[in-house]
């Protein structure tokens, strides 16, 4: 894919990797919406800004006729509760899921037509590392993620016959506020959305960008034992 020609939207682009990715794609020559519940956050110049919160399908269907021309789809909104699944509070339970899942999927439902009307494009799903992986701090984010990573191979395949590929993009933590009470090694944002772009410009279907990814992926084949050696 030629990145210098397309017309992309970025969700939850204020901030973190969101900005850098809307930020990559406008150095590569991209036509750029970027969107955020509160578009009046967006400080980036040279985009479009667009009100979203993908949770809401109004909302969606209102980004639709705003950016109706795109051919590149980049879902990075995301929600970080840090409930745990026994214990935490239900309704971050159910918003990461609404987010990271139902949301995703919706926005790409709403997208679809608009991209397969411009001759076809792409769709990156931001995933994480903890798609397959999970911890009991981050229960239900990495369930969200996990469910996240399925609609993704899913929707790949639904796709691909009309003309849009879809990539999966896997990091461990970043520096941004997301990850800002973490210690310890963190990528650039910046480094992740060059990866990224790097991909769909490529057609890739996985991006795995740090080394947390790649260890991680490489211990699924060996299941519960190879990722949780203390069920081994």
């Amino acid at each position: 894919m030629d990145i210098s020609t397309a017309t992309v939207l970025v969700t939850g682009a204020n901030r973190g990797l969101g900005r850098a990715l809307a930020q990559e794609f406008l150095a590569r020559g991209a036509t750029v919406y970027a969107a955020a519940r509160r578009p009046d956050l967006i400080d980036l110049p040279g985009v479009k800004a667009v009100r979203l919160d993908i949770t809401d399908p109004a909302s969606v269907a209102a980004a639709v006729e705003e950016a109706g021309d795109i051919t590149v789809l980049v879902n990075n909104a995301g929600s970080s509760t840090g409930a745990d699944l026994l214990t935490g509070d239900w309704d971050a339970v159910r918003l990461e899921m609404e987010t990271h899942y139902l949301g995703t999927l919706g926005v790409i439902r709403a997208f679809t037509p608009v991209i397969e009307a411009q001759g076809g494009g792409a769709v990156l799903n931001v995933l994480s590392a903890l798609s397959w992986i999970s911890f009991p701090a981050v229960g239900a984010y990495a369930a969200a993620k996990s469910a996240e990573w399925s609609l993704t191979n899913a929707v790949r395949q639904q796709l691909a016959p009309r003309g849009i590929s879809v990539s999966g993009l896997h990091v461990g933590y970043m520096d941004t506020d997301m990850a800002r009470h973490v210690e310890g090694p963190k990528a650039d944002p910046a480094d992740v959305a060059r990866a990224a772009v790097d991909g769909i410009a490529s057609g890739a279907a996985e991006i795995v960008v740090d080394d947390t990814s790649r260890q991680v992926q490489a211990g699924l084949s060996g299941g519960v034992a190879a990722l949780y050696p203390q069920f081994g």
